[in-house]
């Protein structure tokens, strides 16, 4: 017998990630007695280390390795030599592929090895971020707050809806090329008029897409970083907006959009609109033009994902970074000042460490901003252009958006995945995310890049996904309009006028109760996490040191008893044997959850 079980404290401590200077202590057990262990460490893409460990009087391996290189990515296994009459056998011990309990291999080329992050200091968010509830804004979809619905500065060469119940729609060119942006008119006082509603819905914090000057409704093609665009209203509507949030105790963070900008822009200016020798387009005497790579001047240039509405910005340019994030008349400067509290980073990937730093650094001068990355899949190992990210390691980004655990939501509840499946998955991000980013992750069921929550699960799910929403660590966001009932698969369907006199008053309440909640529980603020399964029901903990909050995750049609003899428990907590009394004889209906509260 071999066994090894990194998510129990008996096997590995600490759990998960490891800060810079501390150490891991691992116990391997076994009931052979004639065999030697060697614990074994690759740093990412380098050095391999051997560590010899040593038996224990009661015939376990055990191993204490400190970790006071730099920080990044290891992966480790186990080499064991077994020695009879015969001679000697190796075998070798790594992760499953699902994590938790590993596997024996007969050939290391084939071992699956754990992962071990090594994080160079912790990130705590700020106070207020951890006990946020945000809502994502779409602002040409959200309000017109006008008196009389006029539309502010209407863009030429672009349509207005007729009506705002009209579903989005395209008109785009033969080769794909959009022919007219379309508006319904959305605007800053739009958002003014709308926080009592915010307020009422339990929302506390705000997200929004783009305000800055931008030819497309979506504004990612930025004209002028430091102007609001026009449609959106003026400079004093933004100030007066987050003067009235603050005095609400609510927050707001902005999109920056710092890998590419517009080909109308101030900075490229392709058409000419702020000049004829204005921009690297025009004048290749500009003070832009080495922001960007032309490969045959001026209508060739490398564009972000070979859009050539976007020109892609040389990030290491260090005009550009000083443009972005100087201490003195840069983007994050302004708008820093104006009060906002803290950025999301459109396409995270395509910004290079040194420049999301640099980022980072200019918040770190404040007490209270938050800096969160758009990364779609698991931030703590991802590769992007031949090159691991070290976004969370310290002093990066605070928090990542969390598609993983959107994607395990939807997919668990379309049968998809098992319940077994979601919950090993939920454990191995815990296990690989430095503690504070896990909990700092912006979690999210829909976005502006994604289809509607309601078209992706149905209504008859729905309660369930937010369920697990509020609950799950992270913080959670809501996109504007799923509240009221919108449906809608990709953009543009995502991202339709919001239905202002037609709120589906059912799904309204469903999401105010799980604001209510989130903003009443402590342990869903701040609780630990832990998570268990049967072969068709979830279980959610989060739990603090005087209260356990369970949710149960039922994604079947059926009605199920609970059978205690048949949950596994991922991690051997404390309080178990009377979570087991808790849930002996409970029911659960399909397609609900149920919620479970207990002292200890």
């Amino acid at each position: 017998m071999y066994y090894y079980n990194p998510w129990n404290l008996d096997y590995k401590q600490p759990f998960g990630a490891i800060k810079v200077g501390n150490s891991m202590s691992l116990r391997f057990a076994t009931d052979q007695p004639s065999v030697l262990v060697t614990c074994v460490i690759r740093r990412d893409f380098g050095k391999r280390y051997e560590f010899s460990m040593t038996k224990d009087s009661g015939g376990d391996f055990r191993l204490t390795i400190p970790f006071d290189e730099e920080p990044g990515l290891y992966f480790y296994h186990f080499e064991i030599v077994e020695s009879s009459d015969l001679g000697e056998t190796r075998r070798f011990y790594g992760c499953s592929g699902i994590g938790g309990e590993g596997l024996l291999y007969t050939d290391e080329n084939d071992v699956k090895p754990y992962q071990l992050t090594v994080f160079e200091k912790e990130d705590q968010a700020p106070s207020w971020y951890r006990e946020a509830v945000f809502y994502q804004i779409f602002p040409d979809r959200f309000y017109n707050g006008n008196e009389n619905g006029q539309i502010n500065h209407p863009k030429p060469n672009s349509f207005i809806y007729g009506r705002k119940t009209d579903n989005p729609f395209y008109v785009k060119e033969e080769n794909g090329d959009i022919a007219r942006w379309d508006f319904f008119g959305g605007n800053l006082r739009g958002i003014i008029k709308k926080i009592p509603y915010l307020k009422e819905l339990g929302i506390n914090a705000i997200y929004l897409n783009p305000i800055f000057s931008g030819t497309s409704n979506h504004r990612y093609d930025t004209n002028d970083y430091l102007k609001i665009d026009s449609m959106l209203g003026r400079q004093e509507d933004f100030e007066e907006l987050i003067q009235l949030l603050h005095q609400e105790k609510m927050h707001l963070i902005l999109d920056g959009v710092f890998s590419h900008v517009g080909k109308n822009s101030l900075y490229f200016n392709i058409n000419g609109d702020y000049g004829d020798d204005e921009g690297a387009a025009k004048n290749p005497d500009s003070p832009y033009f080495d922001w960007f790579k032309f490969e045959n001047y001026p209508f060739e240039y490398k564009s972000w994902w070979g859009i050539k509405d976007l020109p892609e910005i040389d990030k290491d340019n260090d005009s550009f970074r000083n443009f972005i994030y100087g201490e003195k008349n840069s983007v994050l400067a302004k708008w820093n000042a104006l009060g906002i509290d803290g950025w999301r980073l459109d396409v995270a990937d395509e910004l290079p460490d040194s420049f999301i730093k640099g980022i980072r650094e200019n918040l770190d001068s404040y007490s209270d901003k938050i800096l969160i990355g758009e990364i779609w899949e698991d931030a703590s190992n991802k590769i992007s252009y031949g090159k691991r990210r070290n976004y969370i390691l310290g002093g990066s980004l605070q928090a990542a958006m969390n598609y993983p655990f959107r994607d395990l939501i939807i997919n668990l509840l379309n049968g998809h995945r098992s319940s077994q499946d979601v919950a090993h998955q939920l454990m191995t991000l815990q296990e690989n995310y430095p503690k504070d980013i896990f909990y700092n992750n912006l979690n999210n069921l829909g976005t502006h890049d994604t289809e509607r929550i309601l078209t992706m699960v149905g209504e008859k799910n729905l309660s369930v996904a937010l369920a697990m929403l509020f609950v799950l660590p992270g913080i959670p966001c809501i996109y504007y309009g799923d509240e009221a009932g919108l449906s809608g698969g990709k953009d543009p369907e995502n991202r339709k006028y919001f239905p202002w006199d037609n709120i589906s008053p059912n799904i309204y309440n469903v999401y105010k109760s799980w604001t209510q909640k989130r903003l009443s529980e402590n342990s869903l603020k701040y609780g630990e996490f832990s998570t268990f399964f049967t072969d068709r029901l979830l279980g959610i903990l989060r739990y603090t040191d005087s209260e356990v909050f369970v949710e149960l995750i039922n994604p079947s049609e059926d009605e199920l008893n609970i059978e205690v003899q048949e949950i596994t428990f991922l991690q051997n907590l404390k309080f178990l044997p009377e979570l087991k009394k808790l849930l002996t004889e409970k029911v659960i209906s399909g397609k609900t959850n149920l919620e479970l509260k207990m002292k200890i």
